[in-house]
């Protein structure tokens, strides 16, 4: 079942560059920006809540392993958005141009079948896996 109106979501995680952080979120995915301290930056990620918090380099790493998924190596841990398939294409494009290195390229999976799907995979400054995605038919996010 898929819901139109859904409460926003809260997600703190880690990364080693306040300030690279900012200019990616802020700047290439074009969050708007909360509060922040020297420890936390707050941003609106596409209505949810996301919270950068510094962890220095040094700190034990956070483990990282790959799924395969339509024939690709899928990062996890990883988070990311659903949109509509026209905000998926614009982000998508906007992200090329930016020169964005994908961990996987923009593409359709699952094309043709239930649960059909864009999505992209590519790394914040931190080495944090995200993907963004968006469903030809919104009302099949979670078929099976």
């Amino acid at each position: 079942m898929f819901v139109q109106e859904i409460s926003p979501f809260h997600l703190a995680f880690p990364v080693d560059d306040l300030e690279a952080s900012r200019r990616f979120y802020g700047g290439t995915l074009g969050c708007p920006e909360g509060r922040s301290s020297e420890q936390w930056i707050d941003f609106d990620l596409f209505g949810h809540q996301i919270v950068a918090h510094l962890k220095p380099r040094g700190d034990s790493p956070v483990e990282s392993i790959e799924n395969r998924v339509d024939g690709h190596d899928v990062p996890v841990p990883h988070f990311g958005v659903v949109l509509k398939w026209g905000e998926w294409e614009r982000l998508a494009e906007r992200l090329k141009n930016e020169g964005i290195q994908f961990v996987i390229e923009p593409y359709v999976r699952f094309e043709g079948q239930v649960g059909e799907q864009a999505t992209m995979f590519f790394l914040d400054p931190s080495g944090n896996a995200l993907e963004f995605k968006a469903f030809k038919d919104p009302t099949q996010i979670f078929a099976k």
